[in-house]
């Protein structure tokens, strides 16, 4: 009797320990994807890969939950209602500690344009050369997640859309209220690489299979997909774990800060085991300006301009600024 307890015990702790497929833990985290553990290629060698992801890597990666859509407005309205959070794009500009990421020279603004704000994408209305943002990009005073245009827009037919204009630190604080995290750039890129073996977002044939830009960037969208800007979550298909818009609609916060020359320094002679990233931000073109990896491209990638269709692609964003096409999704550990 003794021996059969023994060995009861010994069954339930080897079932509890195990590293199951995402359709037997399915039923404790609706909506969420179990990721399992996998040691994969990650980066890119391919040819039109830009210098910061590549070259390509092998990592190991432990099993892991992550969100099957992007948060929404109304899943960010409901953190927003229960802790009255202010995103840094609603909070008055500090002057002293924005100083810190620009040189010497430049002075302080006049107050009057001292305001809260973010940068929306405002399309020019005839053909330019696409090689400056600032001319499709504007900082707008009042624009943040309640009013991602400016403030006389609203959240209305857009509650199912991801929220946008999220800060770094504003990403973080609803994942830690929600009991879960940010994801690793490679824990991302590992769940965005689970397809099809041929990607059908790199397959912008007759029927558009994510929410980016079709046309002439920055001026002229054909709406081939049907979207102008952010589509709902769940509209397109998901990739074989069941989750949506790994590519297209916003690019995504990851928790790794930016480093143009991580990879290139990396020992590519074993895997790395559940790697975390760069130990800090290096962009040479802004180097006082801390920056995280961002991931999947958006509804702004088009292929005249930024294709980042690949799941390797990868930029870096300012940790303290909001844009009308960068959101989140979450992770969190089994």
């Amino acid at each position: 009797m003794k021996l059969n307890l023994i060995l009861f015990f010994a069954i339930c702790l080897f079932f509890f320990s195990c590293d199951f497929p995402a359709e037997e833990k399915k039923q404790h985290i609706d909506d969420m994807a179990w990721v399992p553990s996998n040691t994969f290629k990650m980066g890119s060698n391919n040819q039109n890969a830009s210098p910061a992801e590549t070259p390509a890597h092998e990592v190991m990666i432990k099993g892991f939950w992550i969100d099957k859509t992007e948060v929404t407005n109304f899943q960010f309205k409901e953190f927003i209602e229960a802790t009255n959070y202010i995103t840094v794009a609603e909070r008055k500009l500090d002057w002293e500690k924005l100083k810190q990421q620009l040189p010497e020279e430049i002075v302080k603004p006049h107050d009057s344009l001292f305001v809260p704000g973010s940068i929306v994408f405002i399309p020019p209305k005839q053909s330019i050369n696409p090689t400056n943002p600032s001319l499709w990009f504007y900082w707008v005073a009042g624009a943040n997640w309640k009013h991602p245009k400016g403030p006389k827009s609203n959240l209305n037919q857009r509650w199912d859309h991801p929220v946008v204009h999220i800060a770094y630190e504003d990403a973080l604080a609803y994942a830690d209220w929600k009991g879960k995290r940010l994801p690793t750039e490679a824990e991302w890129e590992l769940a965005a690489q689970s397809n099809i073996t041929n990607n059908p977002w790199e397959n912008l044939g007759a029927k558009a299979l994510s929410n980016t830009f079709q046309g002439v960037f920055p001026y002229k969208n054909t709406l081939k997909d049907g979207f102008l800007e952010t589509s709902p979550v769940k509209y397109f298909p998901p990739n074989d774990l069941g989750v949506y818009d790994m590519i297209g609609n916003v690019w995504e916060w990851t928790s790794d800060w930016y480093n143009l020359s991580y990879y290139r320094n990396l020992d590519s002679t074993k895997p790395l085991d559940n790697p975390v990233g760069a130990v800090s931000f290096y962009d040479p073109f802004e180097p006082l300006n801390p920056k995280r990896v961002i991931k999947g491209g958006s509804f702004l990638c088009a292929t005249d301009y930024c294709s980042n269709y690949r799941t390797s692609a990868r930029l870096g964003s300012a940790i303290d600024t909001g844009i009308s096409h960068v959101g989140f999704r979450c992770v969190k550990n089994k």
